[in-house]
């Protein structure tokens, strides 16, 4: 038995000191080996020494507690513990909650709305809105005739105000004033007379004519009116060969407003007539109306259109047109005004009380207010009221104004 057993590779035996048993032989664990009977024999004897658990510390044996509450005490506890709870949260967060700084901010300063120019203002002579460049516009009075002779006339369409009334011999003759209109072609231009320089300076307008009454133009010179005569101011003028003299004098807005520019005649200032927004009547009673000025040849008739909310105008039992547009001359307002009437002590011109006041018919919408008008002076504008002399609106736009002599010249019917 002894001579089979071969020690295992890479140590040597080692014996005991005193020992008779045969050597013991250890092995190296890599290599497969075999074991002496009593290795075996030994390790089936082994008994693992038994657990002690001296590490783990041994329970504490607390004093069991006897307390006995009521209901009701439960209750008051559990209210004290919670109270007790919530005082403490709150405490704690305020001890350790800080507010933040407000932040600094540099402060505000409002700025002032910037300032927009309106697109359109009313134009001081008609009411009609117009932009601010034309609104600067100076006005111009313009003497166009009304014989047969001079008739279609051109540019009474676009006036802006007209005064009608006889110059002599029962003929009757326009004062027409202009300003956001600038028709090219207007005529035939004709003579001044006094009345309608008392028409004419309030709205601080110069005045275009062809001569007129001796005293007119003393008037004109003595008193420095504006003043825009062919007779000295041939440029601005020009007759054509369409029609005879003296009905063939001519000339445009244009012409006439670059003579004012070269008189120094740049700016109007005046006050214009009030104005409203017009609205027509559900229930006209003023459809057609009669002027008798002087004969059948001049009295007018306008009859009222409830399309254009306008008033068509007639002359002669003929629509009055415009001659180069083709147009029938169809004013928003129509105001007939009774004016005193005389003969000049010549013998030939007319002569009209202006100054004052008197009756006065203002047709509108398809009804008639049956008013007055007053006037103190030659520089103040004409000032329209109704039975009780309160001031009265005109509609926006053309304003047409005929002077007769007597109230039981105006006749209407709905």
């Amino acid at each position: 038995m002894i001579d089979d057993f071969k020690p295992a590779r890479g140590k040597r035996p080692e014996l005991t000191r005193g020992s008779k048993s045969m050597p013991t032989v250890v092995a190296d664990v890599s290599e497969k080996t075999f074991k002496t009977p009593e290795e075996v024999a030994s390790k089936e004897a082994f008994i693992p020494p038994k657990e002690t658990h001296l590490d783990t510390p041994k329970p504490r044996n607390w004093p069991k507690l006897n307390i006995h509450l009521t209901r009701k005490q439960w209750i008051i506890v559990a209210a004290v513990t919670l109270l007790v709870l919530a005082t403490t949260g709150y405490f704690g967060w305020k001890l350790f909650h800080k507010t933040p700084a407000p932040v600094s901010q540099a402060p505000v300063v409002e700025q002032p709305a910037p300032v927009v120019a309106p697109t359109t203002i009313a134009s001081p002579l008609t009411g009609v809105m117009i932009t601010p460049e034309l609104a600067q516009t100076p006005v111009t009075a313009i003497m166009i005739e009304n014989s047969p002779d001079a008739r279609p006339q051109s540019g009474l369409n676009q006036a802006g105000v007209v005064y009608e009334a006889v110059a002599e011999g029962g003929i009757t003759r326009f004062l027409t004033l202009f300003q956001e209109a600038q028709p090219d072609y207007i005529g035939p231009v004709r003579s001044v007379r006094p009345y309608y320089l008392d028409w004419a300076i309030p709205f601080d307008a110069p005045i275009a004519h062809v001569g007129g009454s001796a005293e007119a133009l003393n008037q004109i010179r003595s008193e420095g009116i504006k003043d825009l005569d062919q007779s000295f101011n041939s440029r601005a003028y020009n007759r054509v060969s369409s029609r005879f003299a003296p009905h063939n004098m001519y000339t445009s807005r244009g012409a006439l407003l670059d003579l004012q520019k070269a008189k120094g005649f740049t700016s109007s200032s005046f006050t214009g007539f009030p104005r409203k927004d017009e609205k027509a009547s559900a229930a006209p009673t003023a459809r057609s109306l009669d002027f008798s000025i002087s004969s059948f040849l001049y009295n007018p008739h306008f009859d009222y259109d409830a399309g254009t909310n306008s008033y068509k105008r007639t002359m002669a039992g003929k629509p009055h047109i415009d001659e180069k547009s083709g147009q029938q001359i169809s004013p928003k307002v129509v105001i007939a005004i009774v004016v005193d009437k005389k003969i000049h002590p010549n013998g030939v011109n007319t002569q009209y009380g202006t100054h004052g006041s008197g009756k006065a018919f203002i047709f509108q919408d398809g009804t008639v207010v049956e008013g007055i008008w007053e006037k103190t002076d030659r520089k103040s504008q004409i000032r329209f009221g109704d039975a009780n002399g309160a001031p009265l609106a005109l509609n926006r736009g053309n304003t047409w104004i005929s002077v007769v002599g007597v109230p039981g010249s105006v006749s209407f019917k709905p």
